[in-house]
């Protein structure tokens, strides 16, 4: 598989070898889903917090006597069918973060990078680099390649030029080779890649 690098005024260099191994085999839909929901589920803060009726204030009396007065039998004025009464089930506090296995999470990485080589939506850059933290520049560079629209830029190493200089874009992130994932890939336009940093992925993912 061959793609063409353009530099950052969207004039074509050169083409690269994309790895079989990484950008073309079939991706498994199911995995990438697995993934994905993993993610979102660890993203989770789990903070939301409600009064059972064992926790409401008040409520230690019985309201009225339990029979004789015509009205239904109560025992508490914090019970859940009261106003100002407990909640049933209450959600408390809780960690939603689960694990998958090692081998599943780089399937779904290789199955979402293949998605995007096969829909031509890599597109390869000679060497993402700014002088200084501009954003009308970045923006300029994300039109010339075509990737306006919610792109996922990835470099080699962490560079905070870069980061400033897209931070202010809507829809635009930036990522490092190392470290990127599953949901930043599927749910980007285009991956804007740096040369150096694919060598680096396919170094790492091989």
């Amino acid at each position: 598989m061959k793609t063409n690098v353009y530099d950052m005024t969207g004039k074509q260099v050169g083409e690269v070898e994309l790895s079989e191994a990484i950008f073309g085999i079939e991706p498994n839909e199911s995995v990438v889903h697995d993934v994905v929901k993993n993610h979102l589920a660890n993203c989770r803060q789990g903070t939301q917090s409600a009064l059972t009726r064992a926790e409401v204030s008040g409520g230690g009396i019985k309201p009225w006597r339990q029979k004789g007065t015509g009205r239904a039998r109560q025992g508490s004025i914090r019970a859940p069918q009261w106003t100002h009464g407990g909640i049933v089930f209450a959600p408390k506090p809780r960690s939603y973060s689960y694990t998958l296995n090692k081998k599943v999470k780089r399937l779904a990485l290789k199955s979402a990078l293949s998605a995007k080589a096969a829909s031509n939506d890599i597109i390869v850059i000679d060497e993402i680099k700014v002088d200084e933290p501009k954003t009308k520049a970045f923006a300029g560079f994300l039109k010339a390649i075509g990737a306006e629209r919610k792109p996922l830029v990835v470099t080699a190493e962490a560079d905070e030029l870069v980061v400033r200089s897209a931070r202010n874009i809507p829809g635009c992130l930036v990522a490092f080779a190392s470290v990127i994932n599953v949901y930043d890939i599927v749910n980007a336009n285009k991956f804007v890649v740096d040369k150096a940093a694919l060598t680096k992925i396919e170094e790492v993912f091989a």
